[in-house]
């Protein structure tokens, strides 16, 4: 590999790899079980964003290159899916940080965000499978700029929800033993 083409280093590559296996998971979903979901994104969540913050920069030379593919509707599918499986799992209750220092609680939704993440990520893929060195440049730099962002904050809270989740009747009874 060059080194200077960071859009095809290791990094990216790995990136690929696990953004890959996400959409194809959640564009399954319906054949999961809830807890075969959870367990999922309790493991793909920190890959997702170990993967994204080690996203090297690059410059764009041809922006008008850049191009997004998931619709409102493919959203929407991920979203109501997701929503099916998880059931009353899917809502949790967050404060983003992200939001600034004066955010208020918010009720918040699993699915939502599992579905922004696909559509994050599927657009990226998309992309970078037009294998022309100006989409590689605009799926990363726009892939590493979603991050910083969306996506990244999206993988955070889904972990922290997928977290509670799957611990709450042990933190329950540990704090009622005390």
């Amino acid at each position: 590999m060059d080194i200077n083409e960071p859009e095809i280093s290791r990094s990216v590559i790995e990136m690929i790899t696990v953004a890959n296996d996400y959409c194809l998971f959640t564009e399954s979903i319906e054949k999961y079980t809830r807890e075969d979901v959870l367990s999922y994104l309790q493991k793909v969540c920190p890959l997702l964003y170990v993967k994204g913050a080690l996203l090297p920069y690059v410059n764009v030379a041809n922006p008008e290159a850049n191009e997004r593919y998931i619709t409102e509707e493919n959203w929407e599918v991920i979203y109501k899916d997701t929503k099916a499986v998880l059931g009353k799992a899917d809502e949790f209750w967050s404060i983003g940080l992200h939001d600034g220092l004066d955010a208020k609680p918010a009720k918040c939704s699993i699915a939502e965000f599992v579905a922004d993440v696909y559509q994050d990520m599927k657009d990226f893929l998309l992309l970078y499978q037009k294998n022309t060195k100006a989409a590689r440049e605009n799926a990363l730099f726009e892939s590493r700029h979603l991050f910083q962002e969306h996506w990244g904050w999206r993988v955070i809270d889904i972990q922290r929800a997928v977290n509670y989740v799957l611990y709450k009747n042990e933190i329950d009874q540990q704090e009622f033993l005390i």
